[in-house]
């Protein structure tokens, strides 16, 4: 039970778990935008459609998805399925948008602060020295006014 306790306060699994959890969640808000939200105007747009209630039964006929579901018929969603395909675009966008830019941006700021030089290159032996020093530790040679 120790090394178990151990392994699941680490930081990357209770990372994982919130991410999760959160996730979860965020499922659940997009999955109302989309069907309370969005769908209604678009449907309205395009004719007074209803997205979740457009299906094909593959026997017989039924004014409704919940009348062919009842009846135990085999029916392709493919209203639900633009649903689906919808809160897949809209969490594709709010993960890039809201996870991936900022965590790429601040990668690309700590790279450029990394890539700064802390050597130079004395301009009399040649060798590497420290960007702050005023003295060459190889040649005694002064640096001073020198930058490189």
């Amino acid at each position: 039970m120790k090394e178990f306790r151990e392994f699941a306060l680490r930081g990357n699994v209770l990372d994982m778990a919130i991410g999760i959890i959160i996730g979860a969640a965020f499922g659940s808000v997009v999955n109302s935008l989309v069907k309370d939200i969005l769908m209604p105007p678009i449907g309205f747009i395009l004719g007074k459609v209803d997205f979740s209630n457009l299906f094909i039964s593959l026997s017989g006929r039924y004014a409704s998805l919940a009348e062919a579901q009842a009846a135990g018929a085999p029916t392709i969603n493919y209203g639900l399925f633009i649903n689906t395909v919808l809160n897949f675009f809209i969490v594709t966008a709010a993960v890039f948008f809201f996870i991936v830019r900022p965590i790429n941006r601040i990668r690309r700021i700590k790279e450029t602060a990394s890539a700064a030089p802390t050597t130079k290159e004395c301009p009399y032996c040649f060798s590497t020295i420290p960007l702050k020093a005023t003295r060459c530790p190889y040649c005694t040679s002064h640096l001073e006014g020198e930058t490189s």
